[in-house]
């Protein structure tokens, strides 16, 4: 995956999280992964989906869709040579679209971080407490009709590289707090 997906792609995932009567778009539910991942050690493919499922089974096209999103986003973290994608669409969608899904992406980074214990930017060491703070800001994000189209898309890939780079870092600020990672879960459900 690049930076994003593109919006073929995305649509695809959109289609399996609506067969999945998933409870969020998919921007949302990889930035919900994302957050867990960095506060907790111990969140599986397992948390994952039965935050995202609330019906518990999935389709098996959709339950591999997952698992690769799943993984990929756990060994980039890990800094295993791959650079964290957000799951949002890519170029060919509209920068509306865009927008609104990395401010949707950043909301479920926030969960994930507060549904375990790690949303509170005071009680975050080094940068992470300014990141979160900015996350809060950029789930505002929207496009400004006056500006040029070449600086509203300029602002919004600046904003999406802030926010790989700034989940990285919070991943490793949070790594004495996070604990050992569990391996992956290969359960089907």
């Amino acid at each position: 995956m690049p930076d994003t997906t593109d919006s073929q792609d995305y649509q695809e995932l959109l289609r399996l999280f609506d067969v999945a009567h998933a409870l969020t778009e998919p921007s949302e539910a990889h930035g919900a992964l994302a957050g867990a991942l960095c506060a907790a050690g111990s969140y599986s493919m397992d948390d994952w989906l039965a935050e995202v499922l609330p019906e518990g089974e999935v389709d098996p096209r959709a339950l591999a869709a997952l698992q690769a999103v799943f993984r990929r986003t756990r060994a980039a973290l890990a800094g295993h040579d791959l650079p964290l994608d957000l799951l949002i669409p890519g170029d060919d969608a509209t920068l509306e679209q865009r927008t609104t899904a990395l401010c949707q992406w950043c909301n479920g980074f926030l969960y994930g971080l507060a549904g375990h214990g790690a949303a509170d930017p005071e009680r975050l060491p080094g940068d992470a407490g300014e990141i979160v703070r900015d996350f809060g800001e950029i789930m505002r994000a929207g496009v400004d009709a006056q500006d040029p189209e070449e600086v509203n898309e300029s602002a919004y890939s600046e904003l999406v590289e802030f926010v790989r780079v700034g989940v990285q870092l919070i991943f490793e600020e949070l790594g004495a707090r996070r604990g050992p990672v569990r391996p992956a879960s290969t359960a089907l459900h």
